[in-house]
């Protein structure tokens, strides 16, 4: 009896990790899809503020190629003109491994381009890192998906 009683101990803690580990990342998942709306809805409108608290200081993003710094990266959101019309994301996962996220999706753009509206679609890749302050930003790369498919 008292084998058994040890051995249901044993495991009833061993367990509580595990299920604490899993609420843990659902609502680091949670958190970190509701910033990635916050990144989208500052980028439609132009909110340098909002990005600024979104992304880290030592944000590397990769665009068309290049490599891109938070403060050039910024530079572009505050001087472009709000040619953006509508950001749609689509779903995305979110798979947490501790202090550190990432995050694969899609999201489909309306914009004007040289006063024509224009539909395009985007694969993305972004990595979150938890520091003292929250979740942040640390790198992304998007890529336009071809012919607008998968």
């Amino acid at each position: 009896m008292k084998t058994t009683a040890m051995m249901f101990l044993m495991l009833s803690v061993l367990a509580l990790p595990v299920s604490t580990q899993e609420s843990n990342d659902g609502s680091a998942a949670s958190a970190i899809r509701a910033l990635e709306h916050e990144w989208v809805v500052a980028q439609a409108h132009n909110d340098n503020r909002a990005l600024d608290l979104i992304l880290d200081d030592s944000l590397v993003y990769a665009e068309y190629g290049k490599l891109v710094s938070k403060g050039e990266y910024l530079s572009r959101i505050k001087w472009s003109d709000p040619q953006l019309t509508q950001i749609v994301m689509e779903p995305m996962t979110v798979r947490v491994f501790g202090r550190t996220a990432i995050v694969v999706g899609a999201y489909r753009k309306r914009d004007l381009k040289d006063g024509k509206p224009r539909l395009s679609r985007w694969r993305f890749v972004h990595t979150w890192v938890y520091k003292k302050n929250g979740w942040a930003l640390v790198a992304a790369g998007a890529a336009p998906l071809l012919n607008n498919q998968n």
